[in-house]
C-alpha cells in the first residue's frame, strides 16, 4: 500500500489496534478511545453510504467544533468523499458562494446555523440532504440518525481518491477559491510534525482553532500519529482554554494572536498551571513567545505556510533566528525567483514558490487559476521573501497580485473589501491596507476619497462593509482623503499609500 493509498481513516484504524483503550478525543461531556472512535466513524460512513453519498462527493460543514466534527472527517475518509468545510464567520451571502462552488451532496450545521442555512440550501441548484451536527437538534435531520440506523457492513472501502477537504482561501479577485487538499499532504505533513517534536501516547494538542482551517485539523492528525489525544474545543475561549489545559495537562497547540497572550494572561490571573505545554506553533510578537517560554519552559515554533501547502512549508524554534519563519520540512522544496521565473541566490528577495508532496492538488473548479499557480513546476504562493545562507526563510510580505492581511488567523484581501466600499453611493475611490495591530497582528485600514460634497463617517461606513461581508473583514480603521494616490499608469499606488497611512 503506497501514500496515495493511505489516509486518516488509516491512522484511525490503525490506532484503534495499537491504542484499543487510550483516549483519542476529549471534550467537556465525554472522553473517546480509539476503539470507539473507529467504531463511531465506521458508523457513519455506513450512514452516508446508507444514503448515497460515494466517493468524491461533498460533504458541507457549517458547525463550530465537536466530537461529531471530527467523526466526519474520519468517515468521508472510509468512503473517500470530501469534507467541505465552511468558515462559519463568514457572511450568509459568502456561504451562499462557496455552497454553490462547493455543490455538497449532504450538508451538516449546528442549530445556531440553520436559520442562516435554510434559506440558502431552498436556493440551491441542487438538492441536499439536512443533518443537525451532535444531538442538539434543530429543524435539520438528527444526526444520530446516520450512526444508528444502517449496519456497519452497509459501508463500503473504496479505493481512497487522496481529496480529502477542499478549503476556500480568501477572496484574490471577489471570490474565494477552492484549496484541493489531499491525505497524502496531511499525513506528510503530520508525520513531519510528529517527528520534530517527538510526538507519543502521553501527548494533548488542546483543538481550539477550528476545523475550516487546515491548521485546526492537521493538530488532530499530528497528535493521531502515535496515539496521541486532541481535546475538541467548540472554539476558542479563554477560560474554558486555561481550565482544559492543567485539567487534561495539554502539551501543543496552533496559535494566532491574540490567543497565547490571553491564555498566559487568564492563567496569571487564575494561578493556574500551564507547565505541561511542549511546544506552540504559530506567529506571534516577541514579548509574547519570550513570556510563554518563561513561564512553561516550552518551545515556541515560529512557521510558514497556507492552507495550499497543508498547513506547514517551513519551521523552527523562534529564537533560533528571531524573526526568520524556520526552515524547509524534509520532503519540502522552497525557493525564491523573480518575476522571470528564475531561481535567486540565497539573501536575494522575490516570491516564495514550494513543491512536494504537501503541496495541494489545485483549486477546485479553476483549473485556470490552478494553471498559473503551478507554473514552471512550482506552486507560487503569492508571498514574498528570502531565504538567508543557513536555509533560513524571512517572510517580507506579499505580491501586488496577491496582497494578503492577515488578521487574528483569518485571510483578508484588499480588493474583496475595496470591492464592498465601493458600492457605498458617498466613496469615490479607496484602497484598504494592512496595518500593525498589537492584539491581531494586523488590522483593516481603509483610505477613502469621497465623492464631493459628501460627508460619511467612520463608523457608519465600517458597519457598511459589516453588513455584506464576514465582520472580521470591516476596517478597524478609516482615514478619508481627497484623491487616492495613483502611479504614473493611473494604478492605485499602494506603496505611497503603505508609507503615508500604514500606521495606525
Amino acid at each position: 500500500m503506497g501514500i496515495h493509498d493511505m489516509s486518516i481513516y488509516s491512522v484511525i484504524k490503525r490506532n484503534a489496534r495499537l491504542y484499543k483503550d487510550r483516549a483519542a478525543l476529549k471534550s467537556g461531556r465525554e472522553t473517546i478511545s480509539y476503539i470507539e472512535f473507529l467504531k463511531k466513524v465506521d458508523r457513519l460512513a455506513a450512514g452516508l453510504h446508507s444514503i448515497g453519498v460515494s466517493r468524491g462527493e461533498r460533504l458541507g460543514v457549517i458547525a463550530k467544533n465537536s466530537l461529531e466534527y471530527v467523526y466526519l472527517y474520519g468517515a468521508a475518509a472510509r468512503i473517500g468523499a470530501i469534507i467541505l468545510p465552511f468558515n462559519w464567520r463568514l457572511s450568509p451571502e459568502e456561504i451562499e458562494y462557496v455552497l454553490s462552488d462547493g455543490s455538497p451532496a449532504v450538508l451538516f450545521a449546528d442549530p445556531e446555523f440553520q436559520d442562516m442555512a435554510s434559506p440558502i440550501i431552498n436556493r440551491a441548484a441542487h438538492q441536499i440532504t439536512c443533518f443537525s451536527t451532535g444531538s442538539q437538534g434543530g429543524v435539520f435531520s438528527d444526526f444520530r440518525d446516520l450512526m444508528e440506523k444502517a449496519k456497519v457492513t452497509h459501508a463500503v472501502n473504496f479505493s481512497q481518491d487522496d481529496r480529502c477537504v477542499i478549503i476556500h482561501t480568501a477572496a484574490v479577485h471577489g471570490r474565494p477559491r477552492g484549496a484541493v487538499i489531499t491525505h497524502q499532504g496531511l499525513l506528510l505533513t503530520s508525520l513531519h510534525l510528529q517527528r520534530l517534536w517527538n510526538l507519543g501516547p502521553n501527548d494533548v494538542n488542546m483543538a481550539m482553532l477550528p476545523l475550516f482551517h487546515v491548521a485546526g485539523i492537521l493538530m488532530i492528525v499530528s497528535v493521531m500519529m502515535d496515539g496521541g489525544c486532541s481535546i475538541i474545543m467548540p472554539s476558542f475561549d479563554v477560560d474554558m482554554a486555561v481550565t482544559f489545559a492543567e485539567r487534561f495537562e495539554a502539551t501543543m497547540f496552533f496559535e494566532f494572536p491574540p490567543m497565547l497572550s490571553s491564555l498566559l494572561d487568564k492563567a496569571e490571573e487564575d494561578g493556574r498551571d500551564l507547565s505541561s505545554l511542549r511546544h506552540v506553533l504559530g506567529i506571534d510578537h516577541t514579548d509574547t513567545v519570550k513570556r510563554f517560554q518563561d513561564v512553561t519552559g516550552g518551545t515556541f515554533w515560529a512557521v510558514y505556510g497556507q492552507s495550499e501547502t497543508s498547513g506547514i512549508t517551513t519551521i523552527g524554534p523562534y529564537f533560533d533566528k528571531p524573526g526568520s519563519a524556520g526552515r524547509p520540512l524534509q520532503l519540502v522544496e522552497v525557493e525564491i525567483v523573480n518575476d522571470s521565473g528564475k531561481i535567486l541566490e540565497p539573501g536575494k528577495s522575490g516570491e516564495i514558490v514550494v513543491r512536494g508532496p504537501q503541496v495541494f492538488k489545485g483549486y477546485w473548479n479553476l483549473q485556470e487559476d490552478t494553471n498559473y499557480t503551478f507554473r514552471d513546476g512550482w506552486h507560487h504562493t503569492g508571498d514574498m521573501g528570502r531565504i538567508d545562507e543557513e536555509g533560513y526563510l524571512w517572510f517580507e510580505g506579499r505580491t501586488l497580485e496577491k496582497e494578503l492581511i492577515k488578521t487574528g488567523g483569518e485571510n483578508v484581501y484588499p480588493s474583496e473589501v475595496e470591492n464592498v466600499i465601493r458600492q457605498h453611493p458617498m466613496v469615490k475611490d479607496v484602497a484598504v491596507i494592512g496595518v500593525p495591530d498589537p492584539q491581531w497582528g494586523e488590522a483593516i485600514k481603509a483610505v477613502c476619497a469621497l465623492n464631493s460634497g459628501s460627508s460619511l463617517s467612520e463608523a457608519n461606513l465600517i458597519e457598511f462593509v459589516a453588513g455584506r461581508i464576514a465582520r472580521f473583514k470591516k476596517p478597524r480603521h478609516v482615514v478619508f482623503v481627497s484623491e487616492i494616490p495613483k502611479t504614473s499608469h493611473g494604478s492605485v499606488d499602494r506603496e505611497k499609500i503603505k508609507a503615508d497611512y500604514g500606521n495606525t
